[in-house]
């Protein structure tokens, strides 16, 4: 491909939407461009590394038996509704004006639709279907480039088996599947214990890569390897446990004080003396109390999965009205509601709380004694240093970008839907469904992420959009461009795919500047001076290593460092 006719509209400065580096090098090298927040299009240059990406997860999926659909994105909402998930969503799904469709953020509902038509017996399972398809979700703050926009490409599965063994199978095929494909887009990634969310279902898992872009945030075990997202993940902390001399609840007078470390400065007390109460408002109107050790923070997808429904944190104007207090002196004792706690506060005494009384707190209080009605559930946050669950080594907490994530999703589409099958007694049983995603546009900038030096994009042969970037560096010279010309066709007529930077009107350090940034792994420069003795230079990307060879020899050099 001629660089004069290729549209590759690079650029020198860093755009100032741009924060990640990721965002960066695809806007610099030309190949996405933004539309609107976070709506893309990918630029020649970019789409082919997408098409090599899609390939290679083809591959891996044709490997294990799947079977490629191409399904709607407009969806009848009535299919959405049968599940429950328009609420689910809630805004994030997009709706069309007349409100009886939507834009599919993912396709569990239409592939069990297709499931419940023709998957009618024991015989006709195991099946595993996949698309790679345009996704919509309405992203109240798109970031971070093509990492979290509105619209995305995605590789989304689903396994469909007879009963839990079945489904076992075919979710430690997509395990292996995908560990294939991100070894080979040459990604360092870990696998992570994770929340199924709006998906819903038993076992899940993400495949990570660890990075300040990232939207996630993780624990993790070097030692060990142990790895979870915060949101599921759990360490080694003690629990606070009851003192052996009891004391009695008394009321203090706490002017001004609303958090946990002015009662501790204000009382002269340990943090782990104190109950922080936090008020939630569970399916809309019912008031739940939840209670934790010190500043130890609520882990609310936890706390979710205790409640089930919906969840929210109270509003200060509802505060006083549920409780008598303002935030910062509510506590357990008088709340008339369902009081959830941590773990760590099982039955704790000689705690203090909030009095439900503003400006008031309560002390020596015995949650044992005390507060008759109360449940325990680990709800906490785990925090960078805490012990590890499995070795004991001290855990890191990062954030990172989430590649992929798989599901046992076992019944719940099936039976909300009425996909079922008949076993071989001819008795009816709901289909055991699993769900695997791959974001294929993540795949692509965590290689960026991975991959780059100051000067731009490092790619391996992999995935780089061109095996040979061929420069010529005075088109105004004959002799360059005879041989530049007959080098792009003959390694062209070769197989290999060569971007061929023949701009007349670009400086040599400009062409340089424009290879380095695009980072295809084998650079071929055609100097007048190397000409005379009939070779050309050849650059190595990654390395910055530089040689000398002729020309009669390029052909099979390039072979040994591109196939």
């Amino acid at each position: 491909m001629r660089l004069s006719k290729y549209f590759v509209p690079t650029l020198k400065e860093v755009p100032s939407e741009a924060t990640v580096i990721s965002h960066i090098l695809m806007l610099r090298s030309g190949m996405v461009r933004m539309v609107s927040a976070g709506i893309y299009s990918f630029l020649p240059l970019g789409y082919r590394v997408i098409k090599k990406i899609s390939g290679i997860i083809r591959e891996e999926m044709d490997a294990i038996g799947g079977q490629e659909f191409h399904l709607p994105a407009l969806n009848p909402k009535e299919l959405w509704e049968e599940t429950g998930r328009v609420e689910a969503f809630g805004d994030t799904m997009f709706h069309v004006k007349n409100r009886e469709y939507v834009l599919a953020p993912t396709h569990e509902e239409i592939m069990t639709f297709h499931a419940r038509n023709v998957v009618k017996s024991y015989k006709d399972m195991p099946q595993i279907w996949y698309q790679i398809q345009t996704k919509f979700r309405n992203e109240a703050r798109p970031r971070s480039g093509v990492i979290r926009g509105r619209q995305f490409l995605m590789k989304d599965a689903y396994s469909f088996d007879c009963n839990r063994e079945g489904l076992d199978l075919s979710y430690k095929k997509h395990d292996s599947a995908y560990r294939k494909i991100f070894d080979r887009c040459g990604l360092k990634y870990f696998v992570v214990g994770a929340s199924s969310g709006a998906m819903g279902g038993t076992g899940s898992e993400e495949f990570m890569v660890k990075s300040e872009a990232g939207e996630d945030t993780v624990a993790y075990c070097e030692n060990c390897g142990y790895a979870a997202n915060v949101e599921i993940a759990v360490s080694k902390v003690i629990e606070r446990g009851r003192e052996d001399a009891g004391r009695e609840v008394h009321k203090i007078h706490t002017p001004a004080v609303r958090s946990i470390d002015e009662l501790c400065e204000f009382l002269k007390i340990k943090e782990t003396s104190c109950a922080k109460s936090r008020v939630y408002i569970h399916n809309d109107n019912v008031p739940v109390l939840v209670l934790m050790l010190g500043n130890d923070d609520v882990n609310e997808t936890k706390l979710l999965k205790v409640t089930g429904g919906s969840i929210r944190p109270g509003h200060p104007d509802e505060l006083k009205e549920i409780t008598g207090a303002e935030a910062g002196s509510i506590g357990p004792i008088g709340f008339s509601g369902k009081i959830i706690a941590d773990l760590r506060l099982r039955d704790a005494n000689n705690l203090y709380s909030g009095a439900n009384e503003t400006d008031y707190h309560f002390g020596g209080i015995d949650l044992l004694r005390d507060v008759k009605e109360i449940e325990y559930h680990d709800l906490r946050s785990v925090k960078p240093g805490e012990a590890c669950p499995s070795c004991e080594n001290k855990l890191d907490v990062f954030t990172a970008i989430e590649l992929g994530h798989i599901f046992k999703l076992g019944t719940k589409y099936s039976e909300s839907m009425g996909a079922r099958y008949l076993d071989e007694k001819g008795e009816d049983h709901p289909i055991v469904m699993g769900s695997y995603g791959i974001g294929v546009e993540r795949i692509f900038a965590c290689y960026l992420e991975q991959h780059h030096d100051d000067a731009g994009i490092i790619w391996d042969k992999v995935l780089s959009p061109f095996d040979v970037h061929l420069i010529a560096l005075n088109m105004k010279k004959e002799a360059i461009v005879e041989n530049a010309d007959s080098i792009y066709k003959d390694l062209s007529d070769d197989g290999f795919s060569v971007i061929y930077d023949d701009r007349a009107d670009a400086q040599a350090g400009f062409k340089f500047n424009d290879a380095d940034l695009l980072g295809i792994p084998v650079q071929v420069i055609v100097g007048e001076k190397k000409l005379k003795d009939g070779k050309v230079e050849l650059k190595i990307r990654k390395t910055g290593e530089r040689f000398d060879i002729k020309i009669d020899e390029l052909k099979s050099k390039v072979k040994e460092l591109v196939l």
